[in-house]
């Protein structure tokens, strides 16, 4: 009977210790599914923390910016309306993702946008 090799008795040069399975992939290697749901998860998470979500109080986050949560949703709003077609049975959970973050933006706005003015509703249309 083998065990799989422990993180200690990895190989540095990055391959498992027989030398069979690299520990980093080729990115062309890589699913444009895979490629564009990781980058969709990455926009999530920024625009998460600039709404101060990562907080309790997001209010009081030392990282809530409204300027930059805008660009990054925007952004997301993009590549998932873009996308969508070819993400299969993530492209839910992503586009409800999207829109807890724009309503998330538009608790937090001390001004809220009219409804299809809000981060990324260009491409969504309006979240209310």
């Amino acid at each position: 009977m083998t065990s799989s090799p422990t993180p200690a008795d990895a190989d540095p040069t990055g391959t498992d210790p027989a030398g069979t399975e690299p520990d980093v992939r080729e990115l062309a290697d890589v699913p444009a599914v895979e490629v564009i749901s990781r980058a969709a998860v990455m926009l999530m998470s920024s625009a998460a923390e600039k709404l101060g979500l990562s907080e309790a109080d997001p209010g009081e986050s030392p990282y809530l910016d409204l300027d930059e949560a805008r660009r990054v949703i925007t952004a997301l709003a993009g590549l998932v309306t873009s996308s969508v077609e070819y993400l299969g049975p993530h492209a839910g959970p992503i586009r409800d993702g999207l829109q807890a973050l724009q309503r998330a933006f538009r608790e937090a706005s001390a001004h809220p946008d009219e409804p299809g003015m809000g981060p990324g509703e260009k491409y969504t249309g309006p979240v209310h």
